[in-house]
C-alpha cells in the first residue's frame, strides 16, 4: 500500500523538529522524500507513495511537494501536528525511522551533493518532467541495504 506524499513530508517535518534538529527546509524535505522512497522501494519492492521524483538541477524533486512547499524559500518548515498518521506495518515505521536517523544527520548540501553522485540522479537527464524511474530507484538501493 502506498501512502499520500504529502503525509509522508508532513512525517518526515516532525521527525526532524522533534529530533530538536532545526526546521528542515524544502530542498532537504525533496532529498529526505528521495531516500525514503529508494530505501522503502528496495525494502518493500512497492513504492512508499505513488509520486514521481524528477531529476532537477539540486537534485530529486517531488513536484507536488516542492510547489506546497516552494513559498517557504529558504526557511524551515513547521510540521502540521494535527495531521494523524501511522504507517500499516511496524516494520515501515522501522524503516522509516531509521532513514531519518542516518539521513536527516547529513546538511541539505550534503544530502544534494550526495544524490548528484549517486546513479538514479546521475544518469536522468535533469530538469522538470525527467521522471526517475522507480525500477531505476529501487535497483540502487537494493544494494544499499546492510545484509
Amino acid at each position: 500500500m502506498t501512502y499520500p506524499v504529502s503525509q509522508i513530508a508532513n512525517q518526515l517535518l516532525i521527525y526532524s523538529a522533534d529530533m530538536g534538529r532545526e526546521l528542515m527546509t524544502n530542498m532537504k524535505l525533496q532529498k529526505m522524500l528521495y531516500y525514503q522512497q529508494g530505501f522503502h522501494l528496495a525494502y518493500f519492492n512497492t513504492p512508499l507513495f505513488d509520486e514521481e521524483i524528477e531529476a532537477w538541477m539540486y537534485g530529486p524533486v517531488v513536484p507536488a511537494m516542492y510547489d506546497r512547499y516552494k513559498t517557504n524559500g529558504h526557511n524551515g518548515i513547521e510540521p502540521d501536528r494535527t495531521i494523524e498518521f501511522n504507517f500499516d506495518q511496524p516494520q515501515e515505521l522501522s524503516l522509516f525511522n531509521e532513514v531519518c536517523r542516518v539521513y536527516g544527520a547529513y546538511s541539505t548540501i550534503g544530502l544534494m551533493n550526495m544524490t548528484h553522485q549517486e546513479s538514479p540522479w546521475k544518469n536522468t537527464p535533469t530538469g522538470e518532467g525527467n521522471i526517475i524511474p522507480k525500477s531505476v530507484m529501487r535497483s540502487f538501493f537494493k544494494k544499499r541495504l546492510k545484509a
